[in-house]
């Protein structure tokens, strides 16, 4: 059995997402950047991983009804739950956010310029995000659900327009580490998601549906790159495809 040090941050969430805690309680992306191993990040970080593997213990070996295994869902139900609650909570929550944010830079911006910056790049991640959601719902996760069927039931399957699913596969990866760094400069730009002493009630709420926002955006980034990609790659390699 591996030591823990040597499991990559994504296999430790894919297989129990209460870990996910530990690792943002340190600033350890498990999402975009998941496929490092915990003693790679530690290294980097300065961070003594004796501590870090202490707390992941401790979470591993608690008992806990709410947590879902994920991992040992079928395919094609994850792809559903993953497009039926996190694509779809983009679209709404987007709306929304675009709209408050513009209200601040409005009422705020004078006095907080920073507004300006925070509402620029959520408009960008909005519409990246929206093109990428696409990109996935009528491309990718289509062929994904084809293998899981096809290998279901014993048939074959046409090599897709896009060559191996490795193609589409690093471009979302891509795509998704560039809404991480995005996030990363709104939570820089936000102070953390701490609004200033002068904030009104509706600067607090945009603050909070931000962090809300971003903390959504890393679980659905974690189950796409740390379970679906990896399944599909496995998926792939059991038919002729190259």
């Amino acid at each position: 059995m591996n030591t823990l040090e040597q499991i990559t941050i994504g296999e430790f969430v894919a297989d129990d997402f209460r870990t996910a805690a530990v690792f943002s309680k340190y600033g350890i992306d498990f999402c975009c950047k998941g496929n490092r191993t915990l003693e790679e990040v530690c290294e980097k970080k300065g961070l003594d991983p004796a501590d870090i593997q202490e707390e992941l213990n401790a979470v591993l070996e608690s008992k806990s009804d709410n947590n879902i295994d994920f991992k040992s869902w079928p395919t094609d139900l994850l792809i559903d739950y993953i497009e039926k609650t996190h694509h779809r909570y983009v679209e709404e929550k987007s709306t929304a956010l675009l709209f408050y944010l513009d209200k601040l830079c409005k009422v705020h911006g004078e006095r907080h310029p920073e507004l300006f910056e925070i509402a620029l790049h959520f408009k960008i991640c909005a519409g990246e995000l929206a093109q990428h959601m696409k990109k996935e719902e009528l491309i990718l996760f289509p062929f994904v659900k084809k293998m899981y069927y096809a290998l279901r039931d014993n048939t074959s399957i046409e090599q897709p327009h896009f060559g191996t699913v490795d193609n589409p596969i690093a471009m979302m990866q891509e795509e998704h580490e560039n809404e991480g760094e995005r996030f990363l400069k709104i939570a820089q730009l936000t102070n953390d998601y701490h609004p200033p002493a002068d904030a009104c009630e509706t600067y607090k709420v945009t603050f909070a549906m931000l962090k809300e926002f971003e903390q959504d955006l890393h679980k659905h980034i974690h189950l796409e790159n740390n379970i679906v990609f990896p399944k599909a790659k496995a998926m792939e390699a059991k038919f002729n495809i190259s």
